[in-house]
């Protein structure tokens, strides 16, 4: 069950990145630091969501 649940996670973490972050860490510092990278450019926020769920 876990590895699937990381699957998706990061799955949607490439998809929509604060979305993938959001959904294992709420309105965290993470989920707010992966907004603001997503809006500087969609792959620095893909490399740092994918980096927070897998750490």
């Amino acid at each position: 069950m876990g590895s699937t649940a990381t699957f998706i996670d990061i799955l949607l973490a490439i998809i929509l990145p604060p979305l993938g972050v959001f959904l294992k860490y709420g309105c965290e510092m993470e989920f707010w630091i992966c907004l603001i990278l997503t809006f500087f450019g969609y792959l620095p926020g893909i490399i740092y969501a994918v980096y927070v769920i897998t750490k």
